[in-house]
Order: C-alpha cells, then sequence, then structure tokens
C-alpha cells in the first residue's frame, strides 16, 4: 500500500485473533506449588459466594509488573532473580508480565532507575511460554517508528505472539533532552510514530511524510500473524502541584484510543476518576462511531502487602518498601490517596472500587523483587476480588484500525 503525506487512513481488514488456547488457569494448589488445605478451603469458600452472586475472580485478571529496578551494586545473582521471578508469574498462573519505561532516572518520582524495557522483554520471552508480555507504557517520542516496528516485530516472532504495547507520551523532561525532543512535541510525535508503526506491524508497505517523520516504501520483517496488542496510557490524575503533567483526561489522549486495542488509566488516578474518565471514553466512542466493548481497561497500580490487620502497622511497613522505588518528595498522604495501601482486607476493597469504576484487569508492580509477594497475593488477595459477570474476556481480539483526523 502507497500512503500520501499526512495521516495514513486504514484499508477494510479482518480483525487478527489472539491466538487460540485454554482460558487463563484459575487459581489452585498446583499453580501455587503449595497443598494448604486452609488455603485451599478459603479458596474454595470465596468461589461459591462468587457464584452465588453470578461473579467471576481468577488471578487470570491479574498481570505482573517485572522488577526491573536498577539498584546500585547489582550483579548476577540479581539478573538471576528476574528470570525466575518471570517464570513464578507464570507458574501462578497471572496473565501477563510487563515492565515500564524510563530512559533516565527520574528522581522526583522514584529512587531508582530501570533495565530497557524491550531488551528485558526479550529475556522474559525466553523464560516464559504462556504469559502475555507488555509495556506500561512505552516511550512513544523518545522512539524511531520503524525501529521499534522491526523490535517489536521481533519480539512478537520470538515470543509466539504474546506482545502487548502499552504506549504513551512520557512526562520526564530530561528523557526528551537526552534524545534531542521537545517535550511540547510529544503528543504529535506519539501519533506520527503510531502511523507509521502500526501498518508495518500489520505486514504493509509504508510511504509516510510527517512533521517529524517520513519514510517511502518501507516494510519490515518478520511479518506474524499478528501485530501486537496496543494500549493506550492516560488520563486524568489526582491533581498534584509538582507533578509535571495535566490532572485531566485530554483529548488528544482519547482520540489515540481510537486506534488502539486497550486503554490504561493512570495509576495515579482514583477510582471515582477513573469512572469519570471511563464514561468520558465511552461517549467519545460512541461519538465517533467506534464500540468501546471492544476496549479493554487495565489499571496499573504499585503494591506491596503486608500480612496483619492492624492498619498502621501495614502502612508502617508498606512506606518502607515504597521509599526503595519511589522518592519521597510526594509525601505518605498523596502516596495512600493513590496506590493501594493497607491492610489486605483494605487492598480487596481498593481493588473492588476500581473494578466498579469499570477496570478489567490489573497489572501490579511489587516493590521488591521476591516472588513470595506474588504469593501472597495469590493466596490472601486474588481469591476475595470479584469481577461482574459483564467483564470482557480477558483476551479480545485486536480491533480494526482506526484513522484519527488531523
Amino acid at each position: 500500500m502507497r500512503r500520501s503525506s499526512g495521516r495514513w487512513r486504514p484499508a477494510t481488514r479482518p480483525r487478527w485473533r489472539h491466538r487460540s488456547g485454554s482460558s487463563p488457569p484459575t487459581i489452585c494448589s498446583r499453580a501455587l506449588g503449595r497443598s494448604s488445605r486452609n488455603v485451599n478451603r478459603s479458596i474454595t469458600a470465596a468461589r461459591a459466594r462468587r457464584a452465588e452472586d453470578s461473579h467471576v475472580s481468577e488471578v487470570g485478571r491479574f498481570g505482573v509488573f517485572l522488577p526491573s529496578y536498577v539498584w546500585e551494586g547489582d550483579g548476577p545473582e540479581r539478573a538471576r532473580g528476574i528470570k525466575e521471578f518471570a517464570r513464578t508469574v507464570e507458574d501462578l498462573g497471572f496473565d501477563s508480565l510487563f515492565i515500564t519505561d524510563h530512559l533516565l532516572a527520574a528522581k522526583r518520582f522514584y529512587s531508582v532507575n530501570w533495565l530497557e524495557p524491550l531488551t528485558a522483554l526479550g529475556v522474559a520471552a525466553g523464560v516464559t511460554e504462556r504469559v502475555r508480555l507488555g509495556t506500561s507504557i512505552l516511550i512513544m517520542p523518545l522512539r524511531n517508528p520503524v525501529l521499534l516496528a522491526k523490535e517489536l516485530a521481533t519480539l512478537q516472532f520470538l515470543s509466539g505472539d504474546r506482545i502487548v504495547l502499552g504506549a504513551g507520551v512520557g512526562w520526564n523532561d530530561a528523557e526528551y533532552e537526552a534524545v534531542g525532543v521537545h517535550k511540547t512535541e510529544r503528543g504529535r510525535r506519539t501519533d506520527e510514530v503510531l502511523d507509521i508503526m502500526l501498518p508495518l506491524l500489520e505486514g504493509e508497505t509504508v510511504t509516510y511524510h510527517g512533521r517529524y517523520y517520513s519514510v517511502d516504501d518501507v516494510f519490515i520483517e518478520p511479518r506474524t500473524g499478528q501485530r501486537p496488542a496496543v494500549w493506550v496510557g492516560g488520563g486524568s490524575q489526582l491533581a498534584d502541584p509538582k507533578s509535571p503533567d495535566l490532572p485531566r483526561f485530554v483529548e488528544s489522549v482519547k482520540a489515540r484510543t481510537l486506534r488502539a486495542d486497550g486503554w490504561i488509566p493512570r495509576p495515579t488516578c482514583p477510582p471515582r476518576d477513573i469512572a469519570r474518565d471511563w464514561r468520558e471514553l465511552q461517549a467519545f466512542f460512541r461519538a465517533n462511531g467506534q464500540d468501546p466493548t471492544e476496549l479493554t481497561v487495565a489499571h496499573e497500580n504499585f503494591l506491596h502487602l503486608v500480612l496483619t490487620k492492624d492498619p498502621a502497622k501495614a502502612r508502617e511497613e508498606q512506606h518502607r518498601a515504597f521509599l526503595k522505588v519511589m522518592s519521597g518528595e510526594r509525601g505518605p498522604r498523596y502516596l495512600e490517596s493513590v496506590y493501594l495501601f493497607g491492610t489486605p482486607d483494605e487492598i480487596v476493597s481498593a481493588l473492588q472500587a476500581r473494578i466498579d469504576a469499570g477496570v478489567e484487569q490489573f497489572i501490579l508492580h511489587t516493590m521488591t523483587p521476591d516472588p513470595k509477594q506474588l504469593r501472597d497475593w495469590v493466596e490472601e488477595i486474588i481469591p476475595n476480588v470479584t469481577f461482574p459477570a459483564s467483564a470482557g474476556p480477558v483476551r479480545r481480539p485486536n480491533r480494526n484500525r482506526v484513522a484519527v483526523a488531523s
């Protein structure tokens, strides 16, 4: 297909579908690698309660972030631990393994730096077979669209069509400056990257002349059976004077989501704002002739589980764990307002509030590379979280591409 200058316009084409296969595993003692009768009884009871309420709850609606933090002094043991963590995520039956993207340290918000995400996902692909492998989010304006398409196509090929591209514009001024991009260009650059990258990933030959990127008769290989799913990140967040971003759901993000398969609300977006954003996005889809029920709503957040019924003790230990990854600049009150804090019961309630707001899947960060956290989540949190029977399937088909007006 040849393309004229400006944004590409998609041809009508069939949807690609995810590989067929069994439903994501539900919680069982074998998946846990343990045979605790008490745990099994509690899980059975929780399932019975959910069945009465016509609800569904499964570990397959949860994804986990790879603990890709870089601490001073990390060595070979840490690298081996990351691989073992990825295996544990798969063994426990989680749906997906995600990774965050920061080119440089973001000292105002984090106390660590991070591994390069696509390289790390390649390693994770080599030690897993089933879990989806995603980014949340990959900062699009930092990347060349053709090179990115090649990298993603390679990952999709090597992983067996398991890649989910969580895409966004980013926010850290230093990262744009390091690659010679002005922050004010980030939205338009992101749209142009998607304009070029999406058709390349669908096996098309692309000619495109935009404001920032130009290509002529370009195609890439490998050409995989389906393109990676694309989830767009963005939306409102709890207002914070220290934040470099606006707190509202901007129209350009809504427009970007029209061409995506999923939407990732910000981790700093409280449940009431997720609900409002989701209503706005559904109305925006319908106004543009699109079906919002085809969109996956997946929420990213941070959790360090402390097995205690004492709220003060839980928060004290959680703040210590958070400060190993995050800076203390935003303060404990803000952290507790947007992230998952408190006793197991409080965390279940916080997750449930987000489900009630429209969230269908969760992607959770651990604050430690210790996989015991994952087992604790599966035993103490996930059995008590319920999703409505109306929640969409965990793995939807990829949507048709949609042209976005300039």
